[in-house]
């Protein structure tokens, strides 16, 4: 699975949110007032890199995601982790605790979360 550049990221964000769709309905979903051509370009770019699957319906192309948005996440996030942290997630939070992006309250609803997960298994 390749990396995608910014501009590709956004557009799978807009992908994930509509689930299929055409290029005109992506671009609706996106912040950026981006030209059409340029959106339809960035999605050709996506089907080639395998994220997009296409089929012609009548005239107009419609997209699907061929990559679940958890799929990516958990491939580009562990890579993160590997190559910042130390293949460690907890160095992962400490280094968000330290940048003062995570509170304590934070920090008690993730270990809630995590004691959840382990009862439920």
């Amino acid at each position: 699975m390749e990396k995608l550049t910014h501009a590709e990221e956004e557009t799978m964000q807009a992908v994930w949110r509509t689930g299929e769709g055409n290029v005109k309905t992506f671009m609706e979903h996106l912040d950026d007032t981006l030209p059409y051509t340029t959106v339809a370009s960035t999605i050709k770019n996506l089907e080639k890199k395998g994220y997009l699957h296409s089929r012609l319906l009548g005239n107009t192309y419609l997209y699907k995601p061929a990559v679940s948005e958890e799929e990516y996440k958990k491939k580009f996030m562990g890579k993160v982790v590997k190559e910042y942290f130390d293949n460690s997630y907890k160095e992962l939070v400490n280094f968000f605790v330290e940048q003062k992006k995570l509170s304590a309250k934070e920090l008690k609803e993730i270990i809630s979360m995590i004691e959840k997960g382990n009862h439920s298994s």
